[in-house]
């Protein structure tokens, strides 16, 4: 009977092909040594669980283009002469994940240091016009910008500006610290250098604790504070050991006594949103960033003009700002605190406008912190100066909660009840019904209470982290030019980031480069900024809303984040070289209708630090343009589809930012 089972023509077949795909997977395996091959790749996580799936995820060649000829033309068969040895066996390089001490032990303790070879681009010192290709009129001319001159190397251009300072009429009230910008074709035209023997950041947690001397190289801190804690050099180094003009025992320290003082502040919980105001090198935003609080943390680019820029440097959110004549860029009822420890502010000066900024600025039911000689001090004039401001915050309707050693606490009021029952003739008054206590871009300081909404918004927030996520009551309340739901609009940009963050990590291996101070230059309700958090990035993002959009600043601010309001055709508040990444999603196309897009993108350069990455999310029509300007810049760009695939609308352009050397 197996005889003739054997003899069946279907046993024939099967057997058959059988043979012939052992043929072909043998000579397949064997004679495909040394060509290329397609492969797909799978992401491993550091903790496997067997029971979910592998993730499948994008090829590193996804978007990049490839010379198919030159390909062809190397795989042509050539002749092999006679009598020629084999080349040598390449050696196997070695993967190398720390440095060989003297003894010969692998340590991956080692000092970031000087920049690679590769990141460092040698550059013309002038502006230069290049053509590409022919010499014709019809051929893209790209202008090449030359290098600023080295003492511009912590130049901002709205704050330095010397001639427009000089005409100021006034400057007792610190006018001249405010915004003062070049006029309209007179601004930055050049790259701003970095300073000599400028080296790679110290990554983010140790950058909390020490930072280059070379990359901040300024000791008149050292001298002026050195004995309060501040900071201190240690050879090529700045050391920060956390102290502060009021709290030179560290600044965990004097947070346990805040929290002590008043139970109800709990860091982390309801207290997520800060601003720090003189913040010195902004030692409590870096302590308070360990108990899941973000600070603002703001001070003026006065005589000791560079703590921002060392508070920037540790990798802790900061911005030059000033208490003056102009309301600061941040939304009514932004922060669930705010505090001053020595900072140098007169908060009583023309009857509390200052303080009623701060007022303004304030949550409902947020507390205001206040560490400063007239606390603590006995005499006769500080003692006057605290009843004055007793005095004054009682007429604000704020509740005077404590005062312990050197710290006295507030809480604003929850609601409008304390206010419509002063009486009449009562100052300061309540602010115009018409005037909007989120309009800030350039607007001047108003000597009155900002109301409180009458719906309550802006005064109960979710816990965090629960509220990073939450629908803030502040969001039917911004103007919109769209039919749809804004909570739709919410949950659909917070949808979106996701996915695209998501991709990153996978494709571009977001978590193995440098990112700690980042920016979203159009920011939305913040979706972007959210989704790092939900990716555990060490990172923290400063969310800007551009004047020429919707106001968002208040939803950013309710969901636990920062952010401030902005003009892209000016240049931003901040030194050179303070953001590791900057994201810019379809900002261009829209700014390029009322500014110069090479302007903006200087400015991007100028705050840009070197390694440090640009992703421009924008429409294919103006991505030639952008390339172009990259390059003249001296970023190396490339151009990548997104997720929609090569025949969307939208491409990202990805740049580089290398050092620069004349």
């Amino acid at each position: 009977m197996s005889g003739d089972f054997l003899r069946t023509s279907f046993s024939l077949k099967i057997a058959v092909f059988f043979f012939i795909a052992v043929t072909f997977f043998y000579f397949g395996k064997h004679w495909s040594d040394g060509y290329n091959q397609l492969v797909f790749f799978s992401t491993q996580h550091s903790d496997p669980d067997s029971n979910t799936s592998p993730v499948v995820t994008t090829s590193p060649n996804y978007a990049k283009s490839f010379n198919l000829s030159a390909l062809i033309d190397q795989n042509i068969t050539q002749a092999v002469p006679e009598n020629v040895p084999p080349p040598p066996v390449p050696e196997v390089p070695i993967e190398q994940t720390g440095i060989v001490n003297n003894n010969g032990t692998m340590s991956n303790e080692f000092e970031v240091g000087d920049f690679e070879p590769g990141m460092v681009d040698q550059w013309v010192n002038e502006s230069q016009v290049e053509r590409e290709g022919s010499s014709s009129d019809s051929e893209l001319a790209r202008k090449k910008f030359g290098l600023c001159p080295l003492e511009m190397r912590e130049y901002i251009p709205c704050l330095d500006n010397e001639d427009a300072i000089r005409k100021l009429p006034s400057t007792e009230k610190g006018e001249r610290f405010e915004r003062h910008c070049p006029e309209q074709g007179q601004g930055l035209n050049c790259l701003v250098p970095a300073p000599t023997g400028y080296r790679t950041p110290i990554p983010w947690p140790r950058s909390r604790d020490e930072v280059w001397f070379n990359n901040v190289p300024h000791t008149r801190l050292v001298e002026d504070k050195g004995g309060q804690n501040w900071i201190s050099r240690d050879k090529d180094k700045f050391k920060f050991p956390g102290g502060g003009t009021q709290f030179i025992h560290g600044a965990n320290e004097y947070l346990d006594h805040i929290s002590k003082m008043i139970p109800e502040i709990t860091f982390g919980r309801h207290i997520r949103v800060v601003l720090d105001v003189g913040c010195g090198v902004a030692s409590f935003g870096a302590y308070l960033l360990s108990r899941n609080v973000v600070t603002m943390s703001v001070a003026p680019k006065d005589v000791h003009e560079n703590q921002i820029q060392f508070a920037l440097e540790r990798g802790v959110p900061a911005m030059a700002a000033a208490f003056a004549t102009r309301r600061l860029l941040y939304p009514s009822q932004a922060f669930d605190m705010i505090h001053c420890s020595r900072c140098r502010v007169n908060w009583t000066r023309d009857d509390g406008i200052l303080l009623l900024e701060v007022n303004r600025m304030l949550r409902a039911g947020g507390y205001f912190v206040w560490a400063a000689q007239p606390v603590y001090k006995h005499e006769e004039i500080l003692e006057e100066q605290w009843e004055v401001m007793l005095n004054l915050t009682t007429r604000l309707c704020w509740n005077f909660l404590k005062k312990d050693g050197y710290i006295a606490v507030w809480q604003k009021p929850s609601d409008n009840i304390c206010y419509t029952n002063r009486e009449a003739g009562s100052t300061p008054p309540l602010c115009d019904p018409s005037d909007d206590p989120d309009s800030v871009w350039y607007v001047d300081l108003k000597a009155c209470i900002s109301e409180l909404p009458e719906n309550g918004y802006g005064a109960n927030v979710t816990e965090w982290p629960a509220r990073l996520q939450a629908l803030p009551d502040r969001l039917q309340s911004i103007q919109l030019n769209v039919f749809s739901s804004r909570t739709e609009l919410f949950k659909a940009e917070s949808t979106y980031w996701k996915a695209i963050i998501a991709s990153y990590v996978r494709a571009l291996h977001w978590k193995k480069i440098r990112l700690r101070n980042i920016m979203d230059m159009r920011a939305g309700f913040g979706g972007f900024a959210a989704a790092l958090i939900e990716q555990n990035f060490e990172s923290w993002v400063m969310n800007v809303v551009p004047v020429s959009g919707p106001n968002t600043l208040p939803v950013i601010y309710d969901r636990g984040l920062i952010g401030v309001m902005h003009d892209w055709c000016e240049a931003f508040d901040t030194y050179p070289r303070t953001y590791d990444l900057l994201h810019a999603a379809n900002l261009l196309s829209l700014e390029r209708k009322r500014c110069n897009v090479s302007s903006i993108m200087l400015e991007m350069d100028r705050i840009l630090r070197p390694g440090g990455h640009v992703y421009i999310r924008d429409s294919l029509e103006i991505m030639d343009e952008l390339q172009e300007i990259g390059k003249a810049i001296g970023w190396h760009v490339m151009l990548r589809d997104t997720e929609e695939g090569p025949h969307a609308s939208t491409m990202v352009l990805v740049g580089e930012k290398h050092l620069l050397r004349s």
